[in-house]
């Protein structure tokens, strides 16, 4: 999949203002319209101009895009980073609910989903406050957030800062930090959506502010993996105590446990310690996988050591290998 400049395809420099652009977008649909325009390409040229406006023309999705591509230039090979849109304040209800039923690009999906853009038609905002018997509940809000594993373990009260884009005065796109002290559930997982409820649009008429979901994601952690409620742990062991078996200390969140490893025990053995994960009604799973740590061969005594054990043991690990080729 190739990068698209939706700035080349408007024919418009980075620096636009919001007014530029949705000039440029009318005079282009009016131009490739296939109601107008019947030649060759022209419906295709509408299509691709429609997608560039749905991200350009909506300053949210243009603060996002822009960031990510200062890295990129049209034409080369895309892949979007994980979470290149995380800290970024989205208008409209967590992604997974059908925009305008236009069919996007692979491009446009693997940055925005089937995200839609804003409410478009009918009065502005200042219209409908010129009526004071109106009463709309404001429109929700989105983001995603990163927090500690720890975090769902015990629960916490975190300060996280969001990323808004707004518009200046001469209708250039500029960011503002919007902070807020956020409660993380005990229990919580990725992908759960936090509720604030009155931190989204607000309403017209005194109708209820929307409310603001934050996408649950957990930073990177050195130690631990997670799976739904259920936690992995690279756990490394002696070949001695994997062949002879062992008893070992093994740090989890919630406090260092000994673990039984059984004799013979293979590489890439799960050792599941139950209701060890993630909390909730019914806990998650702890599993302790083994990664088997030989010693180097860097003295005379490893070295005789090894010599040994390969003089001793009639092992050969390829033998299973033999055995499938003679097959």
């Amino acid at each position: 999949m190739d990068y698209k400049d939706y700035y080349k395809v408007l024919g418009l420099e980075r620096t636009a203002a919001q007014d530029e652009i949705k000039r440029t977008y009318r005079k282009l649909v009016r131009k490739f319209h296939p109601d107008v325009n019947k030649g060759a390409g022209a419906e295709d040229r509408f299509k691709e101009v429609g997608e560039a406006y749905a991200v350009l023309g909506d300053i949210e999705k243009r603060a996002a895009y822009d960031q990510l591509g200062r890295d990129w230039q049209a034409g080369q090979e895309f892949r979007p980073p994980p979470n290149w849109d995380r800290g970024f304040e989205f208008s409209g209800p967590p992604p997974g609910v059908a925009g305008s039923g236009a069919d996007p690009s692979d491009f446009f999906e693997s940055l925005f989903g089937r995200m839609g853009g804003r409410r478009g038609g009918g009065m502005d905002d200042s219209s409908f406050r010129q009526q004071a018997s109106y009463r709309q509940r404001g429109e929700d809000h989105h983001a995603k957030v990163a927090i500690d594993l720890t975090d769902a373990f015990a629960g916490s009260t975190r300060t996280l800062t969001l990323r808004v884009p707004e518009m200046d005065d001469q209708g250039h796109v500029r960011m503002r930090d919007r902070t807020l002290a956020v409660k993380i559930p005990k229990g919580v997982v990725e992908g759960q959506n936090i509720r604030l409820k009155g931190q989204g649009s607000p309403g017209l008429g005194a109708a209820p502010a929307g409310d603001l979901y934050l996408e649950v994601q957990f930073n990177p952690d050195d130690v631990y993996r997670v799976s739904g409620h259920d936690l992995y742990l690279d756990l490394p062991v002696a070949p001695w105590e994997a062949a002879l078996g062992a008893e070992i200390e093994v740090p989890t969140p919630l406090g260092a446990i000994k673990l039984k490893v059984p004799p013979n025990s293979a590489q890439g053995r799960q050792l599941r310690v139950k209701g060890r994960g993630i909390p909730s009604a019914t806990p998650g799973d702890f599993y302790a996988v083994l990664t088997i740590a030989l010693p180097p061969a860097d003295t005379d005594t490893a070295r005789k050591f090894y010599a040994d054990m390969a003089r001793d043991l009639a092992f050969n690990p390829r033998a299973r290998l033999k055995t499938k080729q003679g097959a």
